[in-house]
């Protein structure tokens, strides 16, 4: 297992107000490995679509905390986690399919398939009750010198 050169986490109320910042946070974090700006759009849009899942689903009916942690690799890679102590998720492999919403009409039912697409590596775990734990890596492009 890689040993991380840097890390950190936050933890925040599931207000959507909170969710920009979120993003803001990762982002600024993730700037010392020196990203594309397609790369830092992309990581910003997955932690956006994981932190939102948390609020709109894991704490539909109730306020609760989201915590979302960074770890930093050598080798320009990077894993981030969103978990919730929400109403967790009954069938993860369907809430994975593209379209497949619990939210009313106005939520697409694609932020699983969006961190997919632009992480390396999803992993979902949840337990119904207890919350859920969304793991993405990804690996930035070696930069030109």
């Amino acid at each position: 297992m890689l040993k991380a050169i840097n890390k950190m986490s936050v933890k925040f109320e599931s207000r959507s107000v909170n969710e920009a910042f979120a993003r803001q946070a990762v982002g600024a974090f993730v700037a010392q490995l020196d990203p594309t700006m397609d790369e830092l759009g992309d990581i910003k849009t997955v932690v956006s679509e994981a932190v939102t899942n948390a609020i709109v689903h894991g704490y539909a009916d109730k306020m609760g905390f989201i915590t979302v942690s960074v770890r930093l690799f050598e080798g320009r890679a990077l894993e981030l986690k969103v978990k919730d102590s929400g109403r967790g998720i009954a069938d993860v492999q369907q809430a994975r399919q593209p379209m497949f919403t619990t939210g009313d009409d106005t939520r697409s039912g694609m932020g699983f398939t969006i961190m997919e697409t632009f992480t390396d590596k999803l992993r979902v775990r949840s337990a119904e009750g207890r919350g859920t734990i969304v793991t993405m890596v990804k690996t930035l492009r070696e930069r030109e010198a």
